[in-house]
């Protein structure tokens, strides 16, 4: 989806990350829905785009995206005039502005040739590090709540919240998580009135996901530059568990027992359960916890 070019960074923080930057818990982020939506009147059907940032990464919250305006505003304007894309392939200068374009129009400090895309409406929820261990790691096992429950419920909800918000959705196009007919067939289920499509790809099949994308993407960047402290400026990385000086920043930022800030690590992921457990025995620090007992005493 090619369109003009541009490279500048607004220094405006995005609305979706204002709130989320405020709590070390789940938050979520509904914008105003355009007066063009609310007012529609069926002329255009009025689609959704759903994508996610930071599914994998061991550091820093997972931030699911939603995106939706009319069909016809997609085809007409979005398309032709902007390069929204799966958001990995967009640079990150050209993925803020994108974005900016959603939100700038709320200043009043900017002129009027300034607003752009103000028919778009979006809304984000950011799954901080702290939530999404404190579900993974629950116990007894049947207790846990796993990435992938997190990650439908956090989208239903998102989708709930738009229509509480008097949006008429037709048409919600899903970057899939786990298997794509079951979760359709969920998320039909759930909202009967509602057309649904799942499927790999999504954020370079759909414009409108496409858009979700770079809320998600750019509202997670955002969060995570918002996590490194002074004391904390040695080169994280990418934040993936297949990263060299991530996995080295890990090893080197561990302290005995309380491990990593809980607002910046996901204790979940097993390389951090190795690592806690490797630098624990080495300082002579061994924990037995109640369910490791209980588990060795049923087997």
């Amino acid at each position: 989806m090619t369109g003009s070019s541009m490279s500048t960074t607004p220094t405006l923080l995005p609305p979706t990350v204002e709130s989320a930057l405020q709590s070390i818990h789940t938050t979520s982020y509904f914008s105003p829905v355009p007066p063009s939506i609310l007012g529609n009147n069926d002329a255009s059907p009025i689609i959704m785009g759903v994508d996610e940032a930071g599914r994998g990464p061991v550091l820093g919250p997972m931030v699911y995206g939603v995106s939706y305006c009319t069909e016809e505003y997609q085809n007409e304007t979005i398309i032709p005039n902007y390069e929204f894309d799966d958001s990995k392939k967009l640079t990150d200068p050209i993925r803020r502005k994108l974005f900016s374009k959603m939100y700038r129009h709320n200043s009043h400090d900017l002129q009027k040739d300034e607003i752009e895309l103000d028919s778009i409406g979006y809304a984000t929820t950011s799954i901080t590090p702290l939530d999404i261990s404190s579900g993974m790691l629950k116990y007894p096992p049947e207790k846990v709540y796993n990435l992938n429950e997190q990650a439908h419920d956090v989208t239903m909800a998102l989708i709930q919240g738009v229509l509480n918000l008097g949006v008429n959705l037709s048409h919600v196009y899903v970057d899939t998580v786990g298997p794509s007919q079951t979760y359709q067939k969920k998320l039909q289920d759930r909202f009967p009135s509602v057309e649904f499509t799942v499927t790999k790809k999504a954020d370079s099949l759909f414009c409108v996901v496409s858009v979700a994308s770079v809320v998600a993407k750019v509202t997670r960047d955002i969060l995570v530059e918002s996590l490194k402290r002074p004391e904390v400026d040695e080169i994280i990385g990418s934040g993936y568990p297949s990263d060299a000086k991530t996995t080295k920043w890990l090893r080197e930022n561990q302290t005995l027992l309380f491990g990593w800030p809980k607002e910046m690590v996901r204790f979940s992921w097993q390389t951090c359960q190795t690592l806690l457990k490797k630098n624990d025995e080495a300082n002579g620090l061994l924990i037995q916890w109640e369910e490791d007992f209980i588990n060795s005493k049923e087997k």
